[in-house]
């Protein structure tokens, strides 16, 4: 398994395969996605993918949106924030509650997915990856039951299963822990923040300000593997 800064920054797609659905997934993610979705289906459930591999480049466009205030920042209640109001320090907090720094998403690495269950809605619903779509009562709360219970048979788990004071909980992102682990313990501060400086975005003056903490908050700061 190759692994560099490019890869774990989204940088190259040389990691990557294509999935039917026409998502790119790391190719060692990609059969152990698939079993896990044939055994899904057998109890009723329908996995489909809402978000995979996403690149540098596309994490800056939401990251830049966000900053601009083009796309909706949202708190820990799912309140819409006034980055009218905050300094350039809190509106880098605001945004990495829910949307990860450019360089440092997990999504970058192949081996994160952002799913759904579509048998649980109507054919034209919009998942909109809101925590009260995932809990009691909501129609993916199945889902979240299921994979608390079979995910990591596949080599799954949720990275954000709770909420620990830095990215939100994200009961919808599972990753596939063989790669993702490795990866993570290879990935650095030094190797995002050269990223970063070669590849401009918004707020980039603050962020490398506070790059040290956000690599510890935001970045190793994750749910432990269940056995």
């Amino acid at each position: 398994m190759i692994i560099n800064a490019e890869i774990l920054t989204g940088l190259t797609e040389q990691h990557l395969v294509k999935c039917d659905d026409g998502f790119l997934v790391h190719y060692l993610a990609k059969k152990p996605f698939a079993d896990m979705c044939i055994a899904a289906k057998q109890d009723g459930i329908d996995i489909k993918i809402v978000s995979a591999f996403r690149s540098y480049e596309r994490q800056t466009s939401i990251w830049n949106a966000k900053a601009s205030g083009l796309r909706p920042v949202f708190d820990i209640k799912n309140h819409v924030v006034d980055m009218t109001t905050l300094t350039d320090k809190e509106k880098v907090v605001a945004i990495l509650l829910y949307s990860a720094l450019p360089g440092a998403s997990r999504h970058h690495w192949g081996t994160e997915f952002d799913i759904f269950d579509s048998k649980a809605v109507d054919a034209n619903y919009t998942p909109k990856l809101l925590a009260c779509e995932y809990e009691a009562g909501g129609p993916f709360y199945p889902l979240v039951m299921w994979l608390t219970k079979h995910a990591m048979k596949y080599g799954f788990f949720m990275p954000y299963k709770n909420y620990q004071q830095g990215v939100a909980k994200e009961p919808w992102h599972i990753s596939y822990s063989p790669v993702s682990q490795p990866y993570l313990a290879q990935f650095n501060v030094d190797m995002l923040r050269k990223s970063i400086m070669s590849h401009p975005l918004a707020l980039q003056e603050e962020i490398l300000l506070q790059l040290d903490s956000i690599f510890a908050k935001y970045v190793q700061n994750i749910c432990k593997v269940e056995k």
